[in-house]
């Protein structure tokens, strides 16, 4: 007899540590359901969502690169995600049987910077993407500024600054970093199979954070870099566990239990 389940897609997949995190919890709450990873290319995105929508026992899926902006063309955004993020990393199926979009990568990226006073403090990212969408909509809630966004299109990111009500600049990978409280990768750069992020991180000043969203290597070239200054790192798991969770409770309907996330660390790292 078939079970329900999730899944996550992309293309590439093999990287993904997102069932893992889901057999986990499912395991520790007795639910009998299933967390799948599924090599999606951009061509078959279509048809994808298309076979998903007719199967009853599908509950949803988690999106990552390259479909994160793709998707939204193939599911109801019925939360506005297209103006608000203007990308989805979760699709769910609503009471009514229609395929919608949301973005927990928000959510997920803000909660370890929450007892950080980051109000009208200069933050950098690294990044245009579908996941710099979900970060620069958190940072605009914030309320930081200014924000410097490093893009190899800096019309693109200069466009997505304005997009999200930020003052800053956008420049090119490469220029010099500005001293900045918060220094963001939003880029699959230093992921396994992609190339290094190279940055000079000596204008930082001592107390600045340094957030790598990038968890395969989980400690990055940058992350190390950081930590041999002294500097507070945030690896790309605490942002993966958070917008796991919220996608959790919207596909199976019950809360993760976070109280287990050092023993679902050491599981992931194993």
């Amino acid at each position: 007899m078939a079970r329900p389940y999730a899944e996550v897609i992309g293309d590439p997949i093999g990287h993904t540590k997102s069932p893992l995190i889901h057999s986990f919890w499912l395991e520790a709450l007795g639910i009998d359901a299933e967390y799948r990873a599924t090599h999606v290319t951009p061509d078959a995105l279509p048809g994808y969502f298309a076979t998903r929508a007719a199967d009853p026992d599908w509950r949803g899926c988690n999106i990552t690169v390259p479909h994160k902006v793709a998707a939204l063309a193939h599911v109801e955004d019925r939360e506005d995600v297209r103006t608000s993020i203007g990308a989805i990393n979760t699709v769910i199926r609503a009471e009514d049987g229609a395929l919608t979009g949301t973005n927990t990568d928000a959510s997920g990226f803000a909660a370890p910077l929450a007892g950080l006073d980051l109000a009208a403090k200069p933050v950098t990212v690294i990044g245009a993407g579908g996941a710099a969408r979900a970060v620069l909509f958190a940072l605009s809630d914030m309320a930081v500024g200014p924000v410097t966004l490093f893009n190899r299109d800096v019309a693109k990111g200069a466009d997505l600054l304005s997009s999200f009500g930020l003052e800053g600049q956008a420049l090119p990978i490469g220029e010099a970093v500005p001293p900045s409280a918060l220094l963001v990768n939003a880029t699959s750069l230093g992921m396994t199979g992609q190339p290094p992020l190279a940055l000079d991180l000596s204008a930082l000043p001592a107390e600045a954070v340094v957030y790598d969203i990038v968890y395969a290597p989980l400690e990055t070239g940058l992350l190390a870099a950081a930590r041999g200054r002294g500097l507070v790192g945030i690896d790309g798991l605490e942002m993966l566990i958070g917008q796991a969770a919220v996608a959790f409770r919207l596909f199976f309907g019950a809360e993760p239990p976070r109280d287990r996330d050092d023993e679902l660390r050491r599981r992931l790292l194993a």
